[in-house]
Order: structure tokens, then sequence, then C-alpha cells
């Protein structure tokens, strides 16, 4: 599971990094940019979801060791 976290993050900040490069910022509500900005949030929902799940498990790891 760790690792399917890991890699699912890097996925998804790869993805940020590429849609950076697409937006334009003269016009960043217009076009190719709107679809940018949106998955650019959509990657960072993710990243975000996958630190929460990381952290969960290590919290029941923890309770599981005072057991």
């Amino acid at each position: 599971m760790k690792i399917a976290t890991i890699i699912i993050s890097v996925l998804a900040l790869a993805l940020v990094a590429f849609n950076v490069t697409k937006i334009d910022f003269s016009a960043p509500l217009q076009g190719e940019s709107t679809i940018a900005l949106i998955t650019i949030l959509a990657s960072l929902c993710a990243i975000l979801i996958m630190l929460i799940l990381y952290t969960s498990k290590r919290i029941e790891q923890k309770v599981k060791e005072r057991r």
C-alpha cells in the first residue's frame, strides 16, 4: 500500500508540473488554461488524499503496536 501511495503521489505531482506549462498566464481562465487549472486542482486533491491515507495507516500501525 505504501508503494502505491508513493506512485500515485509522484504521478499526480508530474501531472501538476505538466499542466503548469499549459497555463496561459495572460488569460488563465480561457481555453486550455481552464482545463489545466482544473487538472492541477484535481492532482493536488489526489496528493492530499494520499497523504491522509498514509497518515491514517501510520496511526493504525501505532495503535496496533500498543496492544
